[in-house]
């Protein structure tokens, strides 16, 4: 086996082609586009590179056939705040080997232990939790966009070489074209009807406004998580959105007010990933135009919730159901919509899922975020559960 460090061009077209050679016979993967990839590994585009470092690998066999690749990172925000410093591993690919799975494993715990951590935690991301994070070990079906996907076999790999399940992680999905609860909507008709609250989906017209309300109530409300959060800038999610432009679709991003105070958020975008699904990662002239044309024919019958966040004073009054009853009025203008996949709920977050099954949605992707404790002697602890916790969706 021969591991090689991705140091250019060259070697970075090898990390990027690991995983459709790894994936060549699986028809569910989607690849994902390989400029996507590519930012997160890139200081001009990853916001996270201001404090933190990375390095990537891949490996081949004795016929230089690739096999496997992993990248190793430490957040130095993020590091120092747990019981010993852990750094992270992610976008592991491997074919089913436990000795290029461990060389890998190894590699990547070698470089991390040079930069001071005592742990690692995986497979996870070099920025936003909502993105590659996690490792999927139940539901392999269609993944939605930025979700993970990975072989059934990766989870023996990971806990072979000792990784410990440090919290568990459910997706859930939502039927659009049956009914909603009654209860749910008892509730969301009750609050649409007092007075003060208003409910507005973005509108392009409004964008500054609502980008600055849309921050506001974020960084409320996810504060109490402080080991994963970063408060958002109004300025990177008018960026965001922008670069999202072609997909984003105004009455699937809402705000709830109370007199004029945003008081809670909803983001949700069509699932990009039923069109990325005929692109094989690359969007070249003809690439974009067959994306034009597969929009146009309606492929994206699947949207994503990506987040839903009320801030403290304001949860267990039923807001959430007001958003879900909103959308419901919006999908009967738009049938060929029939589901929607919620990222990611956490296991120290039951307040969410308890949200969730309310709502009607069923579990359906199970995950897990492992950690390993270089010490071996060490006791291990798993990710606590806040005392105060806010209603999240995206990384909790």
């Amino acid at each position: 086996m021969n591991l090689i460090k991705v140091t250019d061009r060259r070697t970075e077209r090898m990390f990027l082609d690991t995983s459709r050679r790894i994936y060549r016979n699986d028809s569910t993967w989607v690849c994902p586009l390989d400029n996507d990839i590519r930012g997160v590994f890139d200081p001009r585009k990853n916001t996270y590179f201001r404090h933190g470092i990375v390095e990537r690998w891949v490996l081949t066999d004795e016929r230089n056939r690739l096999t496997g690749r992993i990248a190793a990172f430490v957040d130095f925000s993020l590091a120092f705040s747990y019981d010993q410093p852990t750094g992270g591993i992610g976008f592991f690919e491997c074919i089913d080997d436990r000795d290029a799975a461990f060389l890998l494993f190894d590699t990547a715990k070698e470089w991390l232990k040079e930069k001071g951590m005592e742990a690692m935690d995986g497979p996870v991301n070099f920025g936003e939790t909502d993105k590659y994070w996690g490792l999927l070990v139940g539901g392999f079906t269609h993944p939605s966009f930025d979700v993970p996907y990975n072989p059934p076999y990766y989870r023996e790999l990971f806990e072979s070489y000792g990784f410990q399940v440090y919290y568990r992680m459910e997706g859930f999905h939502l039927d659009i074209t049956k009914p909603l609860p009654e209860r749910l909507t008892g509730i969301a008709e009750r609050i649409l009807r007092r007075p003060g609250y208003e409910f507005r989906h973005f509108t392009w017209k409004d964008e500054e406004k609502l980008t600055n309300d849309f921050a506001e109530v974020f960084n409320q409300a996810w504060a109490s998580f402080k080991r994963n959060f970063e408060p958002l800038d109004p300025a990177y999610i008018r960026a965001t959105l922008k670069k999202a432009r072609p997909i984003v679709d105004e009455e699937f991003i809402w705000l709830a007010y109370f007199e004029g105070k945003p008081i809670a958020i909803y983001l949700m975008f069509p699932d990009l990933n039923q069109i990325l699904k005929h692109l094989k990662g690359r969007l070249g002239l003809i690439s974009m135009i067959r994306f034009l044309w597969l929009k146009k024919r309606r492929t994206m019958t699947r949207a994503k919730g990506v987040l839903m966040g009320v801030i403290p004073q304001y949860q267990n009054r039923g807001i959430e159901s007001a958003f879900i009853h909103k959308l419901a009025g919006v999908f009967r203008n738009k049938p060929h919509y029939t589901e929607i996949e919620f990222s990611w709920v956490a296991d120290f977050n039951p307040k969410m899922k308890k949200i969730f099954l309310a709502v009607g949605c069923i579990p359906v992707k199970e995950y897990i975020t492992y950690r390993y404790l270089f010490d071996r002697s060490r006791e291990f602890k798993r990710y606590p559960i806040p005392t105060e916790q806010g209603v999240l969706s995206r990384n909790a």
